[in-house]
């Protein structure tokens, strides 16, 4: 049963361990996930948190929600926020959630949740005018990147192996070989 914006951002606040996402209106938990998927999340938190400049970007893996529209809001695997964003959340006590397009959203693939990522996430993620969209494969070890072109449409590209730099994030690079041992 579909509820409303104010409805879902209490439930999420109120049980922030039981991960609420919104479709359509529709509260869903995020399953749990394997050690595979789980482990990516972590290091490539770290790698990203590494590399980047703190005074410009913070990381979340697994908390924090995109919004899209007042029925839709998702909960990445990892993603990039530029800290210019988060000053209106400062000191409000709301449930913490963009709007504004952000330069790197992530989702590792997981036998839960693989096919609601691509066909649901995804979309919503490109709407939402994301500069960069991964869905990382961590049993197949690949990377497939949705980048934002000029016109608005996505460039996809898949990469097995090697390095790969986010176009939104100068100086940041993945080695996806270690990410992936």
């Amino acid at each position: 049963m579909p509820v409303s914006e104010q409805t879902f951002r209490q439930l999420a606040l109120e049980d922030p361990e039981g991960h609420w996402e919104l479709h359509c209106g529709i509260p869903r938990q995020k399953p749990g996930m394997t050690l595979e998927h789980n482990s990516i999340m972590s290091e490539l938190h770290g790698i990203l948190w590494q590399q980047l400049d703190h005074t410009q970007f913070q990381v979340r893996s697994n908390s924090g929600h995109v919004r899209h529209t007042p029925q839709n809001y998702f909960i990445p695997d990892v993603f990039v926020i530029p800290v210019a964003l988060q000053a209106p959340l400062r000191g409000t006590r709301a449930l913490e959630s963009y709007d504004a397009p952000l330069p790197l959203v992530v989702e590792i693939w997981s036998p839960s949740t693989g096919g609601y990522d691509i066909e649901v996430k995804l979309r919503e993620y490109q709407r939402r005018g994301d500069l960069e969209i991964w869905r990382i494969h961590p049993y197949d070890h690949t990377l497939t990147a949705w980048r934002r072109q000029p016109d608005g449409s996505y460039a996809e590209a898949r990469c097995d192996g090697g390095t790969v730099q986010p176009l939104a994030l100068p100086g940041v690079t993945i080695d996806l070989d270690a990410l992936f041992a």
